[in-house]
């Protein structure tokens, strides 16, 4: 699952950082990275979902559908792949 951040040599283990993708429905955390391009940062940043936002996984669907989470107060569906490259600390409360 995380091959291409072990291939990257930036995934660190401390803590709990998990994807998007693999977080749990009602899960909460904070984004701690978005691994993409200036362009899917930028689009990203603009649906309210950047860095230290606190966020909570609405739900997912089967078959790599999109992810859906909360961020301010406001549900945004993001694709699977997308979600697959935003890492989340989930060890907060």
């Amino acid at each position: 699952m995380f091959g291409w951040l072990r291939r990257r040599g930036s995934f660190s283990t401390e803590g709990d950082v998990v994807t998007l993708v693999t977080m749990n429905p009602g899960q909460v955390g904070i984004i701690v990275d978005v691994r993409g391009g200036r362009r899917m940062a930028e689009r990203l940043a603009a649906l309210g979902v950047r860095k230290d936002k606190r966020i909570k996984k609405v739900s997912s669907m089967i078959l790599r559908g999109p992810v859906t989470i909360e961020v301010d107060r406001s549900q945004v569906a993001i694709g699977f792949h997308t979600a697959a490259r935003i890492l989340v600390d989930v060890s907060v409360k």
